[in-house]
């Protein structure tokens, strides 16, 4: 449904853009040698590539290819993407770090006995689908629609409270 003047123009600008996130990471520095260029960094030792600068304020691809002139080439739309990337790098790897950790704990079991009506947190609305549906596993809990990633949270921590405070009493 594409036409293929449009179709090479994309894989051009895909092309562009892998080349250029690699150009990235491979310009590296260290806090020493970023200093010495002007720019604030904590003296940590930890060597930094471009694409990592490029989330620090204050930092765009201008101030960079003044450090490393090969990044001149990276400029307009280009350079924008690449800004945008880094800006919400951080929080795009803690979206990715939430989501392995929820499917880590979708298979988790929740007891038959929870009383969803002594669960924090949890609106009263969940409070009465949970109960009434009374899934077997936190990914079914999930599923239900009304069900917010605010309660799972909160169904989960419940359930991770009761099993350790079981196994405390067990332990006694």
């Amino acid at each position: 449904c594409v036409g293929s003047r449009r179709a090479a123009h994309f894989a051009a600008k895909v092309k562009a853009l892998d080349k250029g996130r690699a150009l990235l990471a491979s310009l590296r520095a260290s806090p020493s040698e970023l200093r010495r260029q002007g720019i604030e960094i904590n003296l940590d030792g930890i060597v930094r590539d471009a694409a990592t600068l490029l989330g620090y304020p204050g930092l765009d691809m201008a101030r960079l290819a003044a450090i490393w002139p090969q990044l001149d080439g990276l400029r307009g739309n280009l350079a924008a993407i690449f800004e945008t990337e880094a800006l919400y790098a951080g929080y795009l790897a803690r979206q990715a770090a939430d989501i392995e950790a929820f499917r880590r704990d979708e298979t988790l079991l929740l007891p038959d006995d929870v009383d969803y009506e002594v669960v924090g947190g949890l609106s009263a609305e969940v409070r009465e689908k949970l109960s009434q549906a009374r899934p077997a596993t936190l990914g079914a809990a999930g599923r239900i629609s009304g069900v917010t990633p605010a309660a799972l949270t909160a169904l989960l921590g419940h359930v991770r409270r009761r099993r350790v405070g079981r196994a405390a009493a067990a332990d006694a």
